[in-house]
């Protein structure tokens, strides 16, 4: 009896101890879909939730006065990214049709028969519904990246067509590459739970769009020749930092579920090396800023966390804690200096680290299967053939965003619907793009 059916067999017999006989499983591959379904969708609504994380590190580290603005954004974020990837996302990502493992042809609006569910894999319509719900979240997630990055100077309307145009094609063609069993799964490109796909996806895009439209006003100022780069903080450290626990919660859901199975013993090893990534994110990039400017900085800190889930989410399933320890140390010291050479040296205005901790981490992360899978990795015998797929992946999706993305968000640009007018940024876009204060009854005081 191998160990998934154990685990199934004592969760049957430990329902019909307290239950008794009040309903009967024919069979064990009955009851193995009954808790794949019931562990995909609690896993689907931990992850849905990770977009209430999202927006709270968001508004949190950005200023008061565009705070509505970008709950709106997360909000939109999800529901019309719902919208894009029903209608066309998953038929691009998982259609069985496709071209040269390029993008899926099938499928759109989720209008399968019953041939091409069996091409897919599954068996009926429920289960169909329960694998784009799993999904659905994950597209929203690499849609509300962007976000952060482009927070307090991105008109409303613009954000609404990028985050769709994410949503529906750039994030799908590259899971179709991936997940949607396309030619880099063909070469054996490893990413768990997305740490290139979803996280890099969404961290290239965010730069590229950071670097698009602009730094915000006063925050990088020339004088004689040099630039001084002047810190802009947010407005609500307490509430970034409850966004970042919301979405280490998420996450466990976000790896956990990526088994997708609700008996494979192998979640609790996801769980475990999550948590020790995360961990040691966090603890890297507070000794990191510590010894950087003095004294141990607590949103540096929130973001090593976040580094260390989206580093492991690649090799979760396949790395040693041991090695998740050392993967979220690694990925915490490689944020801190990401986003200082991002503000310092490129003079990028990312006001959330949002590419550092989401691209950057996402590809080192990814980059580190390559050492420590425990089957292919280079420490346990693998040699660097595991590492240079990785680096094709890596790449791919790099050059994949880069490409797309400058081209949406340059058109965006010309068409004059990516940012606001200079008055509306000093205003507040709360103000300037919805008419109303997230404070009501306060004062804003804003110098920039």
């Amino acid at each position: 009896m191998n160990k998934r059916t154990l685990v199934l067999t004592m969760v049957i017999l430990l329902v019909l101890l307290t239950a008794g006989n009040a309903f009967a499983l024919e069979s064990l591959a009955e009851a193995e879909l009954a808790f794949d379904m019931l562990w995909l969708i609690l896993a689907a609504a931990l992850v849905f939730f990770m977009q209430a994380g999202f927006a709270m590190v968001e508004t949190g580290l950005t200023r008061a006065k565009n705070a509505g603005n970008i709950i709106m954004k997360n909000l939109m974020d999800f529901s019309a990214g719902a919208m894009m990837y029903f209608a066309i996302g998953w038929a691009i990502m998982y259609g069985t049709d496709s071209i040269a493992g390029l993008i899926g042809l099938n499928g759109w609006f989720l209008s399968y028969t019953e041939g091409t569910l069996a091409a897919y894999g599954i068996s009926s319509m429920s289960e169909l519904y329960r694998d784009w719900m799993f999904q659905v979240v994950f597209a929203a997630t690499a849609a509300t990246i962007v976000s952060g990055a482009m927070a307090e100077r991105t008109k409303y309307s613009g954000y609404l067509i990028y985050s769709v145009f994410i949503t529906g094609l750039i994030y799908p063609v590259f899971g179709h590459w991936t997940w949607g069993g396309g030619w880099l799964d063909g070469l054996g490109f490893h990413d768990f739970a997305g740490s290139t796909i979803v996280h890099s996806v969404g961290g290239w895009a965010a730069l590229v769009g950071a670097f698009i439209i602009g730094a915000r006003k006063g925050k990088y100022v020339k004088s004689n020749g040099e630039t001084t780069v002047k810190a802009i903080p947010g407005h609500n450290l307490p509430l970034a930092a409850l966004g970042v626990f919301i979405l280490w919660f998420g996450w466990y859901g976000f790896n956990g579920g990526s088994t997708l199975s609700g008996v494979d013993p192998d979640i609790s090893l996801v769980f475990t090396t999550t948590t020790l990534s995360a961990s040691g994110g966090a603890i890297a990039a507070m000794f990191m800023t510590w010894l950087w400017f003095g004294k141990p900085d607590p949103s540096m800190s929130l973001n090593g966390a976040l580094a260390g889930l989206v580093g492991i989410t690649a090799g979760a399933d396949v790395v040693t804690p041991l090695a998740a320890i050392l993967i979220g140390l690694t990925s915490g010291i490689v944020v801190v200096a990401a986003v200082e050479f991002i503000d310092k040296v490129l003079h990028i205005d990312d006001p959330v680290g949002a590419a550092s901790v989401h691209g950057v981490a996402g590809a080192w992360g990814t980059l580190m299967v390559g050492f420590f899978h425990t089957e292919a990795g280079l420490f346990y015998g693998g040699g660097f053939s595991q590492i240079g797929i990785q680096l094709v992946g890596i790449l791919a999706a790099f050059v994949w965003v880069v490409i797309t993305a400058g081209i949406l968000f340059g058109a965006l640009k010309a068409m004059g619907k990516l940012r606001v007018e200079e008055k509306d940024e000093m205003q507040g876009l709360d103000i300037s793009e919805h008419g109303m204060e997230s404070y009501s009854g306060f004062q804003i005081f804003s110098t920039m």
